[in-house]
């Protein structure tokens, strides 16, 4: 019996769009987005939203439907996507949850707690203690109250780490403990999972190439006019990958050619946090090890034996 929903997971540039818009061609199913960059709307080109063409084909979900200026939580994406994906089952329909935010996927499979407000004065403190301390002290003062997020979140995301020592600043209580104590927002027997996991050299050349042809197709103008409104620079859309290389170019303050590596380089260093992300959080899920988008295919047949195509 196939699945009611289907979840793909992988790092940026390793195929995931392609293979949802083709499993919901075959399965007669809605995507819904499982991308935190994905979700606003004024980057399509350089977060590799789907194109209008590929929207066009079948429907799709939470892409592009937020503004930058509107931050988003993992708790206030599991509470959309949730409804979404019940008004897609009383459809009658399958719906394909793709996107490479391995939080969203957690949120959805093993829970999310609802978190009490952070008072701003906490916020506020959160903030200050960081600017003072730098991020290895702050990171360390963490470590001692929540070592599974001090581990877990990335070097350089701040907003991660401000928030995890908010959380436990106002509550008494880790981020970590918050987070694992919720029901998961998906039923057991209801979905199925798989993760992409190209070879890793094949995966970096994709990115390099693929950056390089966002730049060709509008990049540059979608950071511009992003930098035009001068946003909270603390905002989620303000950290998606090659924003500030770009922006560092527009102001003059390095050449196109130095830009474009250096973004490159940042893509494949996410690219890579990601991939070791999945084989940490998502031991059990089954695996694509292909890149090319046919060989891709017939491998994901294969490991679902009762999907007909």
């Amino acid at each position: 019996m196939e699945p009611r929903i289907w979840l793909i997971a992988g790092p940026t540039a390793s195929g995931k769009s392609a293979l949802a818009l083709r499993l919901a061609k075959a399965t007669g199913a809605e995507i819904v987005n499982a991308d935190s960059m994905q979700l606003y709307a004024d980057l399509r080109v350089i977060t590799a939203r789907p194109s209008l063409q590929e929207a066009a084909q079948v429907p799709h979900h939470l892409f592009g439907t937020v503004d930058a200026a509107d931050g988003w939580s993992v708790g206030r994406w599991l509470r959309t996507a949730s409804a979404t994906l019940a008004e897609i089952a009383a459809r009658g329909r399958p719906a394909v949850v793709v996107g490479g935010t391995g939080l969203y996927f957690r949120a959805l499979t093993q829970g999310l707690a609802e978190i009490p407000q952070v008072p701003a004065e906490v916020r506020r403190q959160a903030q200050a203690d960081y600017d003072l301390m730098g991020e290895s002290a702050f990171r360390g003062r963490l470590a001692a109250y929540d070592l599974a997020a001090s581990l877990r979140i990335a070097p350089g995301d701040r907003q991660r780490l401000a928030r995890a020592w908010e959380v436990f600043a106002a509550t008494d209580t880790p981020l970590s403990d918050w987070q694992s104590s919720g029901k998961p927002a998906l039923a057991p027997g209801a979905w199925r999972a798989v993760a992409l996991d190209p070879p890793r050299a094949a995966l970096y050349a994709r990115c390099d190439a693929r950056l390089a042809a966002m730049v060709e197709a509008g990049a540059l103008e979608e950071v511009r006019a992003l930098a035009e409104r001068d946003l909270d620079p603390a905002l989620p859309i303000m950290k998606a990958v090659g924003v500030r290389e770009l922006a560092a170019y527009l102001r003059g303050e390095t050449t196109l050619a130095e830009a474009l590596a250096a973004a490159q380089q940042q893509t494949r260093n996410y690219a890579k946090r990601q991939a070791t992300w999945a084989r940490g959080q998502m031991a059990e899920w089954a695996r694509l090890t292909e890149i090319d988008a046919q060989h891709q295919w017939r491998q994901f047949l294969a490991l679902n034996p009762g999907l007909t195509p």
